[in-house]
């Protein structure tokens, strides 16, 4: 039997990279998974290359999890086909990198919504049905950049906006049974990750080496990395967790 046996799963923004890598944890061990994404195409192209074990399920969602209708529309779709929810994964997130006296007011309000706003917004909908059932588990993902990050005002605001949001609802949702904790990353070798070498015009390996070697335990993080902390986080295991940020970054932030 698997930890996850009998659970549906929402994770967002799970196409590719930390999303598609946690999802696929989740049905490794047993859970009914949903994918939520804003290409619903890729989305269900990513739900049918799950692992999924006997009588699991899992079906691909197109979702903007920063307007407040798609958010809703997807979380009734997931109770809908697949019978429930009791888990979701705040993972959807976008990059609009630059200097303070660059970053246009788009690239602030983009990376907000996508990260604030459409955690607030999915989290929103999800409650209802946990609040109901007395049950669920829900986990953000935040950033080792919460801390502060040269060129990511945005996003490093956004991050640190997750852990506070995280902590609240953990003292809002713990009388109905419900947990909230957050996942902070280090450097995670990603799409998203090869895409900023490219943009700063670093050769991938050279660029993962640079940061393998700027934490003690010299090597990048993978997906699989964020995968295990979240498979434990979210299991009838961490029942006494909750408004806890774990970072997960190979004592990048140490010292």
């Amino acid at each position: 039997m698997g930890r996850y046996d009998g659970r549906i799963v929402v994770v967002t923004g799970a196409a590719r990279g930390i999303g598609f890598g946690t999802a696929t944890r989740f049905a490794e061990e047993g859970a009914s998974v949903a994918i939520l994404d804003l290409d619903e195409s890729q989305a269900a192209e990513a739900a049918g290359r799950l692992p999924l074990t006997d009588g699991a399920t899992a079906i691909g969602i197109g979702c903007d999890v920063s307007d407040a209708a798609s958010a809703e529309a997807a979380v009734e779709r997931v109770v809908s086909e697949l019978g429930g929810i009791h888990v979701l994964v705040n993972n959807a997130g976008i990059t609009r990198d630059n200097l303070l006296f660059k970053m246009t007011d788009d690239d602030w309000d983009l990376v907000m919504n996508v990260h604030l706003r459409g955690a607030f917004l999915m989290t929103r909908a999800a409650q209802k049905h946990f609040v109901a059932q007395k049950y669920g588990k829900i986990l953000n993902l935040s950033s080792v950049s919460a801390l502060g990050n040269r060129g990511q005002a945005n996003y490093s605001a956004a991050k640190m906006g997750i852990q506070g949001f995280t902590r609240t609802l953990g003292i809002e949702l713990g009388p109905f049974g419900v947990n909230a904790n957050a996942i902070a990353p280090g450097f995670i070798a990603t799409e998203m990750t090869d895409a900023t070498a490219a943009r700063l015009g670093i050769d991938i390996d050279d660029f993962r080496k640079m940061n393998a070697e700027a934490n003690p335990v010299r090597r990048v993080g993978y997906p699989e990395d964020i995968a295990a902390a979240a498979a434990f986080l979210c299991s009838d295991e961490a029942s006494y967790v909750t408004g806890q940020t774990l970072y997960v970054d190979g004592g990048a932030k140490l010292g």
